[in-house]
């Protein structure tokens, strides 16, 4: 009967030592809490308000005191304002006092800075492209109609008939894939310039190949 004794007893003991090591490690995790001090919370907050998207520009100010975050500012909409309180919820924050006002044109400065800036960076997009491939037209006239090698010629021709610099001139236009070769002959240096810029500013035209030779009029 001894044996049975000795069970009994050894639970016991194992009884004993299981709820007097808990409130051990209870007392070792509240401690580890507690050291995160406001100024550590603070830094938290901020960082995650600005990760957000949509709270970056807004006018937040965050203040922790006793791992209490209050939240003062302006923010454009109410669930922006439902957001940064959520948002400051982070590890170590008991409890989140929002004092955030709504109002709508909050962070409009901040907007019209970023549009203007992608509007910029389109621009010199556009200016980059154009330099890149000399002078880019869309193929298509102001009705939508494709513009063939067959229109650009006819406008070249109607464009130079009235030219007073091209007068005795004896010019030759080829137009292949929206690209034109000038050749044949005109009176002056100035004629030779002439043609070729009504050849590249004509809608369709990629670019010019100014094959012309100056024969003066005898």
């Amino acid at each position: 009967m001894t044996f049975p004794r000795l069970l009994i007893a050894t639970g016991m003991a194992v009884a004993l030592v299981g709820p007097t090591a808990a409130p051990t490690y209870a007392q070792t995790t509240s401690k580890a809490a507690a050291a995160v001090d406001d100024s550590t919370l603070h830094s938290r907050v901020d960082a995650a308000i600005k990760a957000q998207p949509t709270l970056k520009d807004q006018d937040i100010d965050v203040k922790v005191v006793n791992g209490v975050v209050t939240l003062t500012g302006t923010v454009q909409s109410e669930q922006r304002k439902v957001r940064a309180a959520s948002t400051a919820h982070v590890a170590g924050v008991t409890r989140v006092d929002n004092q955030l006002t709504v109002d709508a044109h909050a962070g409009k400065d901040m907007d019209d800075k970023v549009s203007g800036a992608a509007k910029t960076a389109a621009d010199k997009t556009g200016d980059a492209a154009k330099t890149a491939g000399g002078k880019t037209k869309d193929a298509a006239s102001a009705t939508g109609e494709a513009i063939t090698d067959a229109m650009i010629n006819t406008k070249i021709h109607a464009k130079m008939l009235d030219e007073s610099t091209l007068k005795g001139s004896d010019i030759n236009v080829d137009v292949k894939d929206h690209v034109v070769t000038l050749k044949g002959t005109v009176a002056s240096a100035a004629g030779k310039a002439r043609a070729a810029e009504i050849a590249r500013t004509t809608d369709g035209v990629k670019t010019v190949s100014n094959l012309l030779v100056i024969a003066e009029k005898k």
